[in-house]
């Protein structure tokens, strides 16, 4: 399948031009006339790479970066700048903001074509790499190692089989690895005076686990239990601080990560401060079977406990709650397991 390129130029010579050269070179383009035009198609198309001039009205390059790299589903998009400008405070600007390559205008097509192929090549590699199975997480290190420093770092990360309600890591403990989960489900919570939980978060086949606090160098925020049985790999404290260091690639996987991680979080605070208790059950519902959809589960276990404790509320208000739902078909329940019925009508709840 051919990779498609978004090009974002309010010059509409030098977009066609650039359009065609692109197209010759083999690969499907998209154009757009502004910035927020740009922003658009980039969050409805998800092209495999966008071609950005900086200097345009309504939205410029900046703006346009900026908007994507706050959205997860674009954040990973390779971005290259065109500009006529060569002052060394924009091209600053731009790479501080997370573009991955800079073309000054006028350019040569040759350097435009060779940035198109270095930067699709390597967002393929990270793709590859970071994919939910144990052969690809080996080939995911071996990838990054980059010095012989790290030359054991895929053979020697360990596998750690967890029982259903065992620990992986606690909160206010120091962290000495970074976790991947290859099978199974674990759950991150945090614990007030009380002893009263409250979910942070759940995590299936393919998520990391770990890595704030190994980047901050600080105490775990909150512990993390399996929901159920589970095999995690573990990355040394050491090994991980190599990877990030000596590889752009992955220090920037992981900036994504992070800031993917704050506009969640941010988006559940307004929730918990502003959304009724139904609301936030179907949220959480919808939350949990993407994850068991993941491993072709229709069926998913969850303790009405945990899932209070992950909506913010009493256990006797979700049962409340899911009994509606049960009595509307909207979901079925069998014991602890529950089986959605209806997505769209928990995903369209609005009150």
């Amino acid at each position: 399948m051919k990779k498609k390129i978004l090009v974002i130029d309010d010059n509409l010579s030098m977009r066609e031009n650039i359009a065609e050269i692109i197209e010759l070179a083999g690969y499907d383009t998209i154009t757009a006339e502004n910035g927020k035009v740009g922003v658009a198609i980039a969050q409805e198309q998800h092209p495999d790479l966008i071609v950005c001039d900086i200097m345009m009205p309504e939205l410029d390059g900046y703006g346009v970066l900026y908007l994507l790299s706050k959205n997860p589903e674009t954040s990973n998009i390779p971005f290259i700048f065109l500009t006529a400008k060569a002052e060394m405070d924009d091209l600053r600007k731009g790479m501080n903001q997370g573009a991955d390559d800079y073309l000054i205008k006028p350019f040569e097509e040759s350097d435009l074509l060779n940035a198109i192929e270095i930067r699709l090549k390597k967002s393929e590699k990270v793709k590859q790499s970071l994919q939910n199975t144990e052969d690809n997480l080996t080939s995911f290190f071996n990838e990054a190692r980059g010095n012989e420093a790290l030359k054991e770092l895929s053979e020697s990360h360990k596998i750690k089989h967890l029982k259903k309600r065992e620990m992986l890591y606690l909160e206010d403990n120091f962290p000495h690895a970074l976790f991947y989960i290859s099978k199974g489900k674990v759950k991150t919570f945090k614990t007030n005076e009380g002893g009263k939980e409250l979910i942070t978060g759940v995590f299936g086949k393919g998520d990391f686990l770990g890595y704030l606090p190994l980047l901050k160098d600080c105490e775990y925020q909150d512990s993390a239990m399996a929901l159920e049985d589970s095999e995690i790999n573990v990355i040394s404290k050491d090994d991980f601080n190599k990877l990030v260091n000596t590889n752009k690639d992955v220090s920037m996987k992981f900036i994504k990560l992070l800031s993917g991680n704050v506009m969640e979080k941010e988006e559940e605070l307004l929730k918990y401060a502003y959304n009724s208790v139904r609301k936030r059950v179907a949220d959480s519902l919808v939350k949990i079977a993407g994850k068991y959809e993941e491993d072709n589960q229709d069926l998913f276990a969850l303790s009405r406990e945990d899932l209070a404790n992950m909506v913010g509320t009493a256990p006797e208000s979700v049962i409340r709650v899911l009994s509606e739902f049960k009595a509307d078909k909207i979901i079925e329940t069998q014991g602890r397991k529950v089986k959605i019925l209806d997505v769209e009508y928990l995903k369209n709840i609005h009150y």
